[in-house]
């Protein structure tokens, strides 16, 4: 088990500037196991700095000072359309007003540490503080690292929607759950 993260945790929203950084990051092997295409990912990002998608915020992890990751939010209730249930049925059976996270850390050296875990226990809590009642994130179930982080973040399987969508565990935060 890792040792409990004792690095100061923050998040910026990214900005053009980083998307270099970002394009080097998304072109990892750690990334590309489960990330799309390096230059449509970043295209993603740009459209959402540029504010051609409002449906979702970008933000660095910022790991004493310096950038170590990504971190996004995203709003449900805009995806709960045919062009995205037809995939993801899901969607249909959370609240529209809720959201979703993704993340990954910078450097694949770096996994393992309650890094990840740590970042996005505090992104979930301060989205509650921002009133966001329902918090939830969507892993590929064989992506046993990130399940387990998120796991120990604090997020818990819906029962209701296990196994009903292919290749996606669909995790809800939960402050209060331990955190094992």
């Amino acid at each position: 088990m890792s040792a409990p993260v004792s690095h100061d945790i923050a998040f910026r929203p990214v900005e053009a500037g980083d998307l270099p950084l970002l394009a080097r990051w998304v072109a990892q092997p750690h990334w590309q196991e489960w990330w799309g295409d390096p230059k449509t990912e970043v295209g993603y990002i740009r459209d959402m700095i540029e504010g051609r998608d409002d449906t979702c915020s970008p933000f660095l992890i910022m790991l004493d000072g310096e950038p170590a990751g990504y971190i996004q939010v995203w709003r449900i209730g805009p995806h709960q359309i045919p062009a995205w249930t037809a995939e993801s049925p899901w969607l249909l059976e959370v609240p529209a007003e809720a959201v979703g996270v993704d993340l990954s850390l910078a450097d694949s050296q770096r996994l393992s540490q309650g890094i990840g875990s740590a970042a996005l226990r505090q992104f979930a809590v301060n989205l509650l503080a921002q009133d966001h009642e329902t918090i939830l994130i969507d892993p590929d179930p064989d992506n046993g690292r990130a399940v387990a982080a998120y796991r120990k973040a604090g997020f818990r399987a819906v029962p209701h929607l296990e196994g009903r969508t292919p290749g996606v565990l669909i995790m809800q935060f939960q402050q209060d759950s331990d955190l094992t």
